[in-house]
């Protein structure tokens, strides 16, 4: 039924994949299919905001999330889950509905939190974001 199960994490904060990792696991376990875990890197956002970092900042966060991801799938992932890591840069939304298509996702699963009113009114939640876009199914668990 699913073949490709796409499971955003983020790497600073353990409530973002606590509650969705096992209910990723048992979509992947129930088809035999393929986990694919992704975390983002978020860009700068501007250039004003991106010359405030050492020049080699972005390839050092990538360096760190790829290897902190690899450390997560390793720790949390059972071995009899095929699991691929996936490591993206710039907007999150963005970047998770390139990876439902690059990857063949037959869904996405995705944890969310109780939003602050302030931020989502100004933002808006990266979950909403992707929900409102993805041409799959969006699995959204409340942590």
């Amino acid at each position: 039924m699913f073949d490709n199960v796409l499971l955003t994490v983020d790497l600073n904060n353990e409530a973002s994949w606590k509650a969705a990792l096992p209910q990723a696991v048992a979509l992947v376990r129930a088809s035999k299919g393929t986990l694919h875990v992704m975390t983002v890197v978020p860009n700068f956002g501007s250039s004003m905001v991106a010359s405030l970092f050492p020049a080699d900042f972005r390839e050092k966060a990538l360096t760190k999330a790829e290897a902190e991801l690899e450390g997560l799938i390793a720790a949390q992932v059972p071995s009899d889950v095929k699991a691929v890591p996936h490591l993206g840069y710039g907007e999150i939304h963005d970047e998770v509905l390139k990876a439902i298509t690059k990857n063949k996702a037959d869904v996405v699963v995705m944890a969310s939190h109780a939003p602050d009113r302030v931020r989502e009114f100004l933002v808006g939640s990266q979950a909403d974001r992707v929900v409102r876009r993805s041409p799959v199914s969006v699995l959204v668990v409340r942590g």
